[in-house]
This record gives structure tokens, sequence and C-alpha cells, in this order.
């Protein structure tokens, strides 16, 4: 089975890899140049508001989107209506968008963790380099629906999901 935009990822038990340990991947883009996604799964140690930008906003937390690019934030949403300039995923989640736009909708709490998150960082695979990861075991593909991307208990999604897909 070959990852497509929308799949879901775990790192493998055995994968040694400090930042990918227990990590819960979603691929939001996947083509013949290669596959962009976000690990979901792991919370940033400070959250938005703590951000100098940001401290106007209540304290959404963040994610540490993967080891890529840690100097920008990006959003994964279910309010394309609200945010412009998103991109789909899947019919149901959005990627991108504005920032300054959707601000306003976290503080006034129309945007909250159920329908948005908010990553630092993302991952990066070359053509092929995904596929081969994939095929040595370093990632498991599961049957998931992306609402999981909004669980309120990301520390145990890993575990959660490498049961079921057994």
């Amino acid at each position: 089975m070959l990852p497509d935009t929308g799949t879901i990822l775990i790192s493998s038990p055995t994968l040694k890899d400090d930042f990918f340990n227990k990590a819960v991947l979603l691929i939001t883009q996947y083509n013949k140049q290669g596959a962009m996604g976000f690990v979901i799964n792991q919370p940033y140690s400070r959250p938005l508001n703590q951000l100098q930008a940001f401290t106007h906003l209540p304290p959404v937390t963040l994610y540490h989107g993967g080891p890529v690019d840690n100097e920008h934030l990006f959003m994964l949403h279910r309010q394309p209506a609200l945010i412009q300039n998103s991109q789909p995923v899947t019919p149901e989640l959005w990627m991108g968008g504005l920032l300054e736009q959707a601000a306003p909708f976290i503080s006034n709490s129309r945007l909250g963790n159920k329908d948005i998150k908010l990553l630092i960082g993302y991952c990066g695979w070359d053509a092929g380099e995904l596929e081969a990861e994939i095929e040595e075991g370093s990632w498991l593909i599961v049957n998931a629906h992306t609402d999981i991307i909004f669980t309120t208990t990301p520390y145990l999604l890993w575990q959660q999901l490498l049961d079921e897909s057994k």
C-alpha cells in the first residue's frame, strides 16, 4: 500500500529516531516530486500566545510539525469559510491560509482545538524517499479518519493507532 494525500502514518516501534519516536503523521501533499506532512501528536513546549507576534491570543497549543522549516507556523483546520487561501487536504480538512485572518476567530473561541491545529515545522520527502522508508518498515500506514488530528489526547494517539493496526 502506498501513501496518498490524507494518509495517516505512525512510526514503527522499531524506528530509532528521537524526533519521530511514537510519531503520528498526516500526509498533506503527495505527488511525483515527493511528499509533505506534519507530525500531529507532539505538543510544542510553548503555547501560541508565548510567541511574540501572538501574545494577544489565548494559549492555543502548538505542535512540532516536523524538523523542516522551524521558523514558520502552519495550520490544519476544518473551517475554510473562515480562513481564506486554504488548500484542501481531504473534503473535511484544509491546510494553510492566513493566520492573521484566523486570529480573531481564535480570540473569540470560534476556532478552538477541535477545529484548528497550529504546527511549527513540517516533514518533507523527495521523490521515492517516503516509499523507501515505508518499505524498510520505518512507517506503518494506518486506517484512520482525519478527525484524529484534533484529538484531545495526542500523547495516547500513537499507541491507540498501533493497537488498532494489529
